[in-house]
């Protein structure tokens, strides 16, 4: 059952995270006054690119990168509250786990992407783990002092303790949650940190040389990348109590960086990275402060 369970969930995010990609190319539309697809569309390309017959590779590694991608981050829902509901595993320090695992998806683009010796996908790589320098530490601080106030790492049990408004973490650590918005817009690839797939600059960078079946597959793992990374947002800083609540989150959050990319221009790497080792970095620090003195 637990297991039919998990398919279930991983269909159910799958299928909301490309209705979200649908509905961000809507918005980005209306804001540059035009019409847009329609938000059904990306569901409509998975279909097609799944659809294809041959699909070019370059080797082994690079027909297993998309596969580790999307292992990566399916595997996190197994950590992954929806709302109050209890997720297939959680222990005190499934934080860490979920962290970690969101980090094995950029490393099998590298994989895959590397062996196909395109330099558009070699640059999209290097930029990819140079952002992780930035993001990914400014996360990990951002979320400190709403575990280290609740004593315990486990997001199931800092949602339980959160309850409803104005019991948020995002109420009690203001500073903490604006880092933490700084650093997902870089954790989703969106702009003014849409560096390593710039369609423009790089012709998609990691997934220039990836077609068909591969290409189908990396739709997925970004969809599911949507609901997973707005989600343990949500979660941690504002403990949904309903499932109805959590999608309700996660849209408004997505939202927020959808409008963000829409109207700001992309930063240079070495832009966005001296960014995150400046304000955000700062503002995370005087988070931790705020809980070490307050505690």
């Amino acid at each position: 059952m637990s297991i039919l369970y998990f398919f279930l969930y991983l269909l159910l995010v799958t299928i909301i995270g490309l209705l979200y990609m649908g509905a961000a190319r809507k918005i980005t539309a209306h804001i540059q006054n035009r019409y847009g697809p329609p938000v059904y569309q990306p569901i409509l390309d998975v279909l097609k690119l799944f659809a294809k017959k041959d699909t070019a590779s370059h080797g082994i590694m690079h027909s297993l990168g998309p596969v580790i991608a999307y292992t990566g981050i399916a595997a996190t829902l197994l950590f992954l509250p929806l709302g109050n509901h209890t997720p297939l595993l959680h222990f005190n320090g499934d934080l860490f786990v979920v962290l970690y695992l969101l980090v094995v998806g950029p490393l099998g683009m590298a994989l895959g992407a590397g062996e196909s010796a395109n330099s558009n996908a070699t640059i999209g790589i290097a930029r990819a783990l140079s952002m992780m320098l930035g993001y990914e530490i400014i996360f990990f601080m951002a979320t400190l002092p709403v575990f280290y106030h609740y004593g315990t790492a486990s997001i199931y049990r800092v949602i339980q303790a959160q309850g409803a408004f104005p019991d948020w973490a995002a109420i009690l650590f203001p500073i903490s949650f604006i880092a933490g918005l700084f650093a997902l817009q870089g954790l989703m690839g969106e702009k003014p940190f849409e560096l390593v797939v710039a369609p423009h600059e790089i012709a998609s960078g990691p997934m220039v040389e990836y077609g068909g079946k591969y290409l189908g597959l990396l739709q997925i793992w970004h969809a599911v990348g949507i609901i997973v990374e707005t989600g343990l947002f949500v979660d941690i800083f504002f403990g949904p109590q309903s499932i109805l609540w959590f999608f309700a989150g996660t849209f408004i959050v997505f939202f927020a960086t959808v409008i963000v990319n829409a109207v700001m221009p992309r930063f240079r790497i070495e832009q966005a990275v001296r960014f995150y080792w400046g304000l955000p970095l700062l503002l995370s620090i005087l988070g931790i402060l705020q809980v070490y003195i307050w505690r």
